[in-house]
């Protein structure tokens, strides 16, 4: 599973329909250029392959008074939604993904509904728990790393990730269950995208060719 395909359906589904730049400012918006593969390029890139895929479909605009080629602008197909909730559900559920997939899942879980959210983290407990089970079959904790040579601290990480991420993840339930965040279908979402034109703090300012498409 690639980050930067689960972020740029979810920055479009926000705008309902969005320009390549506007995806790429919110994406710089957010970060993601410096927690995710979420490039320039990378961010063009895969709007172009989520519309052959089916995933978005390319409306051409006009040109602006100021003059240049038409832009593109993209919105989610059904086929799109499914996708995007699909990638979302696995974002949150698996444990052996890397960071910037969790990171992804999490700033858009809220586009989910709530009790489903704590289905998909409890799972991803229980994920972690099984994990840690099949790692103390041929390592003993209380043993200490030394026991298996240097190599015994690879065991010792894969426990202590274990233990604070199953520990991180239930707090985190904790907190959903408790009423934080407004999930879909609680009202009026939390609105984490700028308005076309929106000067963006955070953008690294960076031109790339695909910004005028």
């Amino acid at each position: 599973m690639s980050a930067i395909r689960l972020l740029v359906l979810g920055a479009v589904r926000q705008h309902g329909r969005a320009h390549g730049y506007q995806v790429r400012n919110d994406l710089e918006y957010w970060g993601a250029h410096e927690w995710s593969n979420a490039k320039p390029g990378s961010i063009y890139h895969a709007l172009k392959q989520l519309a052959k895929q089916g995933m978005l479909h390319a409306h051409e605009i006009a040109p602006s008074t100021a003059g240049g080629p038409p832009r593109t602008e993209y919105e989610l197909t059904e086929q799109g939604v499914e996708e995007y909730h699909s990638l979302l559900r696995e974002s949150l559920t698996k444990y052996d993904q890397r960071p910037d997939i969790l990171t992804a899942g999490l700033g858009l879980m809220v586009d989910l509904p709530r009790e489903e959210v704590v289905a998909l983290l409890e799972e991803r407990v229980r994920s972690m728990e099984g994990w840690r089970k099949s790692v103390t079959e041929y390592y003993t904790p209380a043993d200490g790393p030394e026991q298996l040579g240097h190599i015994g601290e690879i065991m010792n990480y894969w426990l202590n990730s274990a233990d604070t991420g199953a520990q991180w993840t239930k707090d985190l339930i904790g907190r959903i269950r408790g009423g934080s965040y407004t999930f879909a279908g609680e009202g009026d979402p939390f609105v984490g995208v700028l308005a076309d034109g929106e000067e963006n703090p955070f953008g690294t300012g960076e031109p790339h060719a695909g910004d005028r498409r």
